[in-house]
C-alpha cells in the first residue's frame, strides 16, 4: 500500500489528525489545503497560486469541497487530471496537460508545430517516465491516487441536474488544453430533450421539422440594417430552401442562406438537426417565440418578457434623424434589449428596463449603429402590468379610470403603468374582474 493510501485510510479511520502547515492569508486565517496545486490562468500562463506548495486534502468543510469542485475538473471522463506550464522557469520551456487517456506535451510553447500527442490507457505505464521524468511521474500517480480516494466518481446525472459544474483550465491563445475541453464537452453534454408545446410534447426523434425563435440580433450588417433570427431546432431535419410554415403568419417561407456561427465566423449550412441552432435572415418577419414547422400548427411558450422596473421617456435629440431613430428602436425592441410602451394619454414613447445599464446600451447602439441620437427624460413609475378581463365593460371602465397610466406595448396589448405599489394594490382590490399579469406571456 502506498504512502498516500495509508494517509487517506488513517484520516478516514480517525487514527491521525491532519498535520499540514498552511501559509497565512491577510486575515491570518489558515488557508485550506487543496488536493492538487491550486492553479490559475495568469498572464504568465498556468502558474501555481500556492507558489509551488502541493498540499494534501485531509480535513475540509463541505463548503470548501464544493468550491474546489467548482474550480477543478476531478474525476471527469477524458478530463484534465494534471497540468503544468513550466515556460516561466527559464531553463525549461515546455508545457504538459494530462487527461485520464492521453498526454498532450508541448516541448516548446513558442512553436505550435512541436506539439505531439501520446495516448495511454494506464497511468502506471512505464512510458510515462520517458516523457516527464521519474519525479513528476511519481508525483502525478500519487496525486491521482489521492483524488480517487477523496472524491467520488463523476456522475453525469448530477452534472446534468446542475449540481456540479466543470471548469477547465488552459489557454485558447496557445491552443493549450482546448482539445481536451471540446472532447469532454462532446461526451458529457446533454442530448436534445423533449419540449412541451401548447398542443403536445415534441420529441427530438420525430421526422417532421419544428423549431422556435429564441433570439433576434439586430443590425448584424450596419450597411443593410439586417437582422438574424436564431432558431432552436426541436425535432426533425431542417433543409436549406425547403418551405416551412410560419405559424403566426400562417404562410410558407423559404430560407436560401441559413447560417451557423462559430465565434466571429459564420457559414451557410445546407441542413441542421434537433438540438442545433441556426441563424435565419430576418426582414421583420420574426418575433421572439415564433414557431416554424413542416406544416403542423404548434405554439411554443416559455420566453416571456418580464415587467420592467425602470422607466424613462425616450426623445429624439436630432430631428433630422427621426427615421433612423424609429428604425433603431423598433429593431432593438424586437431583439429584446428592453420593452417599448406608448403612453395612451400623451402618445409619448416609454422604454422599460430592469437596470440603468440598459439605457446606456440603447443610447450607445442607436448612435453607433443607426446614427441616431436620443435623450432620456425620467418618469416615476413602479410597475408595468399587462391587463385583461372576461368582462368588457369592467375592462373599459378600468381603462377610463386609469387613462393617464394606460399604455400599449409593441404588440398592441393593454398595459397599466402603476406609479406606486400602493396604487397597484388598490387597483387590484377595486377591480376584481381585471387580471393583472407581470409577464407578457399569458
Amino acid at each position: 500500500m502506498s504512502r498516500v493510501r495509508k494517509i487517506i485510510n488513517a484520516v478516514q479511520e480517525g487514527t491521525i489528525e491532519p498535520d499540514i502547515e498552511h501559509k497565512k492569508t491577510t486575515t491570518d486565517k489558515p488557508k485550506p489545503a487543496s488536493v492538487v496545486s491550486i492553479l490559475t490562468d495568469t498572464a504568465r500562463g498556468m502558474k501555481n497560486r500556492d507558489n509551488g506548495t502541493d498540499c494534501l486534502l485531509l480535513d475540509i468543510s463541505d463548503t470548501r469541497k464544493s468550491s474546489i469542485r467548482s474550480n477543478f475538473d476531478l474525476g471527469l471522463d477524458e478530463q484534465i487530471l494534471w497540468v503544468r506550464d513550466t515556460s516561466f522557469w527559464g531553463n525549461k520551456n515546455q508545457g504538459l496537460v494530462i487527461t485520464d487517456k492521453q498526454i498532450v506535451y508541448i516541448p516548446d510553447n513558442d512553436s505550435p508545430d512541436s506539439k505531439y500527442y501520446i495516448e495511454f490507457n494506464d497511468i502506471n505505464s512505464p512510458e510515462l517516465e520517458n516523457h516527464i521524468g521519474d519525479t513528476l511521474a511519481e508525483k502525478l500517480r500519487a496525486d491521482i491516487e489521492l483524488i480517487e480516494g477523496v472524491y467520488p466518481e463523476f456522475d453525469v446525472d448530477t452534472y446534468l441536474k446542475g449540481d456540479i459544474a466543470p471548469v477547465f483550465f488552459g489557454s485558447a491563445l496557445n491552443n493549450f488544453g482546448v482539445k481536451e475541453l471540446l472532447d469532454c464537452f462532446i461526451k458529457i453534454a446533454p442530448s436534445p430533450r423533449p419540449i412541451q408545446a401548447v398542443e403536445r410534447v415534441v420529441e427530438p426523434e420525430e421526422d417532421s421539422f419544428t423549431g422556435f425563435i429564441f433570439k433576434i440580433h439586430a443590425n448584424m450588417d450596419p450597411n443593410h440594417r439586417s437582422c438574424i433570427a436564431f432558431v432552436k431546432i426541436c425535432s426533425g431535419r431542417f433543409e436549406r430552401n425547403a418551405p416551412y410554415k410560419h405559424v403566426r403568419f400562417g404562410k410558407q417561407l423559404r430560407f436560401s442562406s441559413p447560417t451557423a456561427f462559430m465565434a466571429q465566423k459564420k457559414e451557410t449550412v445546407d441542413e441542421a438537426f434537433a438540438g442545433d441552432i441556426i441563424g435565419l435572415p430576418d426582414t421583420g418577419n420574426f418575433k421572439i417565440g415564433d414557431t416554424l414547422t413542416s406544416g403542423e400548427e404548434l405554439h411554443f411558450k416559455g420566453l416571456p418578457s418580464f415587467s420592467p422596473e425602470m422607466f424613462k421617456y425616450i426623445e429624439n435629440a436630432d430631428p433630422m434623424k427621426a427615421k433612423q431613430l424609429n428604425k433603431g428602436i423598433e429593431q432593438l425592441m424586437d431583439e429584446g434589449v428592453a420593452q417599448l410602451f406608448t403612453n395612451q394619454f400623451n402618445g409619448r414613447k416609454i422604454i422599460g428596463t430592469v437596470g440603468q445599464l440598459q439605457f446606456e446600451v440603447i443610447q450607445y447602439r442607436l448612435l453607433h449603429e443607426y446614427g441616431a441620437q436620443c435623450k432620456w427624460e425620467p418618469i416615476s413609475l413602479y410597475k408595468a402590468c399587462w391587463i385583461e378581463s372576461d368582462n368588457p365593460v369592467a375592462l373599459e371602465n378600468f381603462k377610463k379610470r386609469k387613462s393617464q397610466y394606460m399604455a400599449l406595448d409593441k404588440e398592441g396589448r393593454d398595459v397599466y403603468l402603476a406609479d406606486s405599489g400602493y396604487v397597484l394594490t388598490m387597483a387590484q382590490q377595486d377591480f376584481p374582474d381585471i387580471r393583472f399579469h407581470f409577464t407578457s406571456e399569458f
